[in-house]
C-alpha cells in the first residue's frame, strides 16, 4: 500500500488554499494526504479573501451531495451573523450564543449531539443539550469555560504565549466507545506580533474532510481570528492549519457530473490567474 503523501503550502487567500488542495487531492490515488499543512493569508482588512464563483460552485456540489453549505460549517466555529447583531458587544455575543446552544443542537441533533466548536471555546464546561454545567467540569471558575475571553484579556505585550491557546477535545466526553465525528478540531493557539500589530491563528485537526468541511472550517477559523484581533487592537494576518489526516470526503470523492466539472474548472482558474491578484493584495500591506 502506498504511503499517503505529505502536503504543505503557503497561500495568499482562502480561495487559492482550497482550490489548490482540492485539485491536488483529486489527483491523489488514495484521496488522502497526511500530514497536511496549509498557511492562508488574510486580506488587508484582516478578513478572508474569497472567490465567490468558486464558493458558489462548491455550495452547489455540497447541496447536490446532501451536505451542509459552507456558511453552516463556518458558523460552528464562529457565528459571524450573531457577532454582527451584537454590534461590537462581545459579552452579548457570548450570552446569546450559549442561551441558544440547545436550540442549535436540536436543529441538527445527529451532527451536533456532542456540541459545537464555538460553544466549547466560550463555554467549555457547558452541556450542549441543556446549557447546564457538565458534572466533571463544575469546578471551573466563571471565566474558565470561556477560553476566548481569557485569551483576549491575556493577549498583551510580553504575555506568556502558552496562555494564548484553547482546547476543544475533552477526554471525559469524547473518549468513548461510541463512534462519533466530533471534535475533529482539537486545539487552537493565537500568535500575536505586537511589533507589526498582527495576529495569527494556529489550528490542529486530527482529521478533516476537504470537500465537505475544509472550506467552511477555514472560513470559520479566519473569522474567529479576525474577531479576536479586533478585540485586541491587532490585525488578523494568517491562519496556519495542520491536519493529521486530510481526506477528500467520507466516500473518497464528490458526486461526478456537471457541477463537479464546473467546480474543478473554477479551482484551476483560481490558482492559475486569481492567485496573482491575491499575492499583489498581500504584498501591498
Amino acid at each position: 500500500m502506498t504511503e499517503p503523501a505529505m502536503y504543505s503550502e503557503r497561500e495568499p487567500s482562502l480561495a487559492t488554499a482550497w482550490a489548490r488542495s482540492f485539485l491536488e487531492m483529486s489527483r491523489s490515488p488514495g484521496r488522502e494526504l497526511s500530514p497536511f499543512l496549509v498557511s492562508i493569508g488574510a486580506g488587508v482588512d484582516g478578513q478572508p479573501v474569497e472567490d465567490l464563483d468558486l464558493r458558489h460552485a462548491l455550495d452547489a456540489c455540497l447541496e447536490e451531495s446532501g451536505q451542509q453549505p459552507i456558511d453552516t460549517v463556518a458558523k460552528t466555529i464562529f457565528p459571524q451573523a450573531m457577532w454582527r447583531r451584537a454590534a461590537g458587544d462581545r459579552q452579548k455575543l457570548y450570552k446569546s450564543y450559549l442561551e441558544s446552544l440547545p436550540d442549535f443542537v436540536s436543529m441538527a441533533p445527529t451532527l451536533n449531539n456532542h456540541g459545537l466548536y464555538f460553544a466549547r471555546l466560550i463555554g467549555y464546561g457547558t452541556n450542549p443539550k441543556d446549557g447546564e454545567p457538565e458534572a466533571h467540569l463544575k469546578g471551573l471558575p466563571e471565566q474558565g469555560g470561556n477560553q476566548i475571553e481569557f485569551i483576549i484579556n491575556a493577549c498583551k505585550p510580553k504575555a506568556m504565549r502558552m496562555a494564548l491557546q484553547a482546547s476543544v477535545y475533552d477526554p471525559v466526553r469524547d473518549q468513548t466507545d461510541a463512534r462519533q465525528g466530533f471534535p475533529c478540531l482539537q486545539h487552537i493557539a493565537f500568535v500575536p506580533d505586537f511589533t507589526r500589530q498582527t495576529l495569527s491563528l494556529n489550528a490542529f485537526y486530527a482529521m478533516q474532510l476537504l470537500f465537505i468541511k475544509a472550506y467552511g472550517n477555514w472560513l470559520g477559523l479566519m473569522r474567529l481570528g479576525a474577531f479576536v484581533a479586533s478585540q485586541t487592537n491587532l490585525r488578523f494576518e494568517r491562519l496556519n492549519c495542520f491536519t493529521g489526516i486530510q481526506k477528500l470526503s467520507s466516500d473518497k470523492r464528490p458526486r461526478p457530473g456537471e457541477l463537479l466539472e464546473r467546480l474543478t474548472d473554477l479551482a484551476g482558474t483560481c490558482i492559475d490567474e486569481k492567485k496573482l491578484r491575491a499575492v499583489e493584495v498581500e504584498g501591498g500591506r
